[in-house]
């Protein structure tokens, strides 16, 4: 997909604690503290959710990859912003997109991450 979320938050986020948070939830993290990726495992695959470089960034193509991603930014205490500005985030264990004041629901956030990465159609 090209559209890019972006994780904010107040305090800057340093690649450590990137590192301690990830490895806690289960995500792996390749690269170093100037490059890198956030991967997370579905069966035997690993898809990457984010990249690294002195700010974490992803390109979803998937409900999997914007929940996963969620999940990662609310565990490190920050918000997920799209391109338009509107907010990604779970509430109440489901994902959800708020836009002003539409909100669209993608789904309960274990069942999303239970069905895996399934790309969405053009």
């Amino acid at each position: 997909m090209g559209y890019e979320l972006r994780v904010e938050r107040d305090a800057p986020l340093a690649y450590a604690e990137l590192a301690s948070v990830s490895a806690q939830a289960g995500f792996e993290l390749r690269g170093s503290h100037e490059a890198g990726e956030v991967l997370a495992r579905h069966g035997d695959s690993v898809h990457q959710i984010a990249t690294w470089s002195g700010r974490l960034v992803g390109r979803p193509g998937s409900d999997w990859q914007v929940a996963q991603l969620a999940w990662l930014t609310d565990l490190m205490g920050a918000r997920l912003v799209g391109e338009d500005g509107e907010e990604y985030g779970i509430r109440n264990g489901v994902v959800e997109q708020i836009n002003g004041a539409a909100t669209y629901e993608f789904g309960k956030l274990e069942e999303i991450i239970a069905a895996g990465p399934s790309d969405w159609s053009v």
